[in-house]
């Protein structure tokens, strides 16, 4: 192996795991990332106040195993997009779990864990992957591994409250207001967290990837100011 990158490969250092210290509160947010958007960075900033998290660490996964990736992109160049939206001290894309060689969440997690028993991990979805998280591989173990916030999604809500995980999970789904609380409390534990209704997703820009008028990945920063508005007043 010669010491050149092969085609579309990350660079070794977009791969590294991002440093931490003992009791940082870091909250996951995984994904393909294609592309990333307003929407994803509003969601890990509200997350991050809400839940009072150190970092948002964006798993850039190499591929989703319940999606076909055969058109995904390289994972080099998604890392290098969701770099230029997250544009946040705090919010750190990452493709550790392709030098992890984890293809689960469950995995991913696992392993993170194992690696940094004194950091306080959350893990952060969307309503609309609640909707579907019955599906996930070992997906009861995950919500035994670490905590949850479930961040809503417009059109998402009643479809994810009335999911088989949601059902299952809800002997330990905690009231919004104890948000502050939930990076240092012992799995299962989970919430919901309302305030942020932003229309935008992967599927919708990729959809509209060839319309002048479409947010690209590139051009997703402008568009964030409006998202980033209804995230920071769901704070006020």
């Amino acid at each position: 192996m010669t010491g050149r990158l092969a085609a579309g490969a990350a660079p070794p250092e977009a791969l590294r795991l991002p440093p931490v210290a003992p009791r940082m509160r870091i909250g996951l947010y995984g994904g393909t990332f294609n592309p990333a958007h307003a929407a994803h960075r509003a969601a890990s900033l509200l997350a991050l106040k809400r839940l009072r998290l150190d970092k948002v660490w964006w798993l850039v996964t190499p591929g989703n195993p319940l999606k076909d990736n055969s058109g995904l992109p390289p994972l080099a160049g998604r890392i290098e997009q969701a770099r230029a939206v997250a544009h946040h001290p705090a919010l750190v894309p990452t493709g550790c779990e392709a030098l992890l060689g984890t293809r689960y969440s469950y995995d991913t997690v696992a392993a993170l864990v194992r690696r940094f028993p004194q950091v306080d991990f959350v893990w952060l979805m969307g309503a609309d992957n609640l909707a579907s998280f019955h599906r996930w591989q070992r997906w009861r173990a995950l919500a035994d591994l670490v905590p949850i916030a479930v961040i809503d999604r417009p059109g998402s809500t009643f479809r994810a409250m009335a999911s088989p995980a949601a059902s299952a999970l809800a002997p330990w789904r905690l009231d919004e207001r104890e948000a502050p609380r939930l990076a240092g409390l012992k799995a299962p534990a989970w919430l919901f967290l309302h305030g942020l209704k932003s229309p935008l997703s992967s599927t919708l820009l990729r959809e509209a990837a060839g319309r002048s008028d479409a947010p690209s990945g590139a051009n997703a920063p402008k568009c964030a100011t409006t998202v980033e508005k209804h995230a920071v007043s769901a704070l006020s």
